[in-house]
């Protein structure tokens, strides 16, 4: 999806992820970010790391980017990915924080 809604810090998380890119994945973050896969939280460039190995990258995770929508919040927006790799395939929504050029925080769960 070629969207000017989409963030930078969000196309720089599906771009690495799809390049395999691990080091521009973890710079894609804040020092103090947080990732959260349906309650399994990851802090900081080592926790994230580790989901990234286990969940992400290390499972050949490839993004598709199908929907994009603005929230309440300016630096925060939903999107609608569908992964394919060697974990989870599906397609479902993931809430995207920004600071800048970079994440601050990413939720996996549903939006309900």
């Amino acid at each position: 999806m070629s969207d000017d809604r989409v963030p930078a810090a969000l196309r720089a998380f599906i771009d690495s992820t799809n390049r395999g890119d691990t080091e521009a994945f973890l710079d894609g973050f804040t020092d103090d970010a947080s990732l959260d896969d349906w309650g399994r939280v990851f802090h900081g460039r080592d926790g994230i790391a580790s989901w990234n190995e286990t969940d992400n990258i290390g499972k050949r995770t490839h993004f598709e980017l199908v929907g994009i929508e603005a929230t309440d919040a300016a630096d925060t927006v939903i999107a609608t990915l569908t992964v394919t790799g060697d974990g989870y395939n599906g397609t479902g929504p993931i809430t995207f924080t920004s600071s800048g050029d970079k994440l601050r925080r990413v939720v996996i769960a549903p939006t309900d």
